[in-house]
């Protein structure tokens, strides 16, 4: 399977994947279809950037189910090592109840698949992959392993996909929802500028 590209089809998997509830259970990409899907991958369990981001996407999560933006997390671990990070307390390094599904790829063909993977030392790049509802990649962001992300930077790129569906405009630098966009055209960038340099 080739890999990810913007514009183009969001590769399918079905995983084990840690429900929000605790339970354990097989998913697939398609269960999601219909929904805008943030799919984002971290290198491993019980490490040390990665609890941060995982506890800021589950904190915040009604602001991604306001937006009608489905996360999944993805690493390279097993289920049952999910489950059991989601069983250490925070305080001691865990993650506790996370509020979204995270997906084992145990056998790291999703990772491939989405071109993540380092292969040595065979563990995925912290990848992150805004899919529309048709599960077209709209957005592909892959920082090294020591650099964690923003969840307020995921949030206003959910934003600006829907702003653009609904409206048909585009979003200049720095767009926040409220903000002014522009038509894609020349008449639509001239009159920004006007009002904006």
């Amino acid at each position: 399977m080739s890999e990810a590209r913007v514009q183009g089809d969001a590769p399918e998997f079905t995983a084990q994947a840690v429900m929000p509830n605790g339970e354990m259970k097989e998913v697939s990409l398609s269960d999601y279809k219909g929904k805008y899907v943030l799919l984002f991958f971290y290198p491993l369990d019980f490490t040390f950037v990665c609890p941060t981001e995982i506890i800021s996407f589950s904190d915040r999560i009604k602001e991604f189910e306001e937006r009608g933006v489905q996360v999944l997390g993805v690493s390279v671990d097993s289920h049952f090592s999910h489950a059991a990070w989601r069983g250490t307390d925070r305080k001691k390094g865990g993650i506790g109840d996370v509020t979204y599904p995270l997906i084992a790829d145990l056998d790291k063909s999703i990772s491939t698949n989405y071109g993540v993977l380092l292969e040595k030392p065979g563990i995925a790049l912290r990848g992150a992959f805004l899919l529309d509802k048709d599960h077209k990649v709209r957005h592909v962001t892959i920082n090294d392993l020591p650099l964690g992300r923003s969840i307020d930077e995921f949030l206003r790129l959910a934003d600006a996909l829907q702003f653009t569906e609904e409206h048909g405009e585009v979003c200049p630098a720095n767009w926040n929802k409220g903000d002014d966009a522009m038509k894609p055209n020349q008449d639509g960038l001239e009159s920004y500028s006007k009002s904006h340099f």
